[in-house]
């Protein structure tokens, strides 16, 4: 095993993988390395100026900008 090296300040993606989540980081060659999530209670900070949450009939979720998913103002047929 190689020495642990700190995670604190790194940017990357939440993807899911099948039935799983993993925290993808890219290289500035566009290289990507995923890791498996074990951590119980993450903390994260979103910082995406497309994310947006939403109250529907469905249930709370987050999900792109309301213009990005082709809705505009219709954004309650989620």
């Amino acid at each position: 095993m190689n020495k642990p090296i700190s995670a604190n300040g790194v940017v990357g993606c939440l993807l899911p993988i099948g039935n799983l989540w993993v925290f993808r980081v890219y290289d500035e060659g566009g290289d990507f390395t995923d890791y498996d999530i074990h951590h119980s209670d993450l903390k994260v900070t979103i910082n995406d100026e497309d994310a947006y949450f939403y109250e529907t009939p469905k249930g709370l979720i987050l999900d792109h900008a309301p213009n990005t998913l082709g809705y505009g103002n219709d954004y309650l047929d989620l």
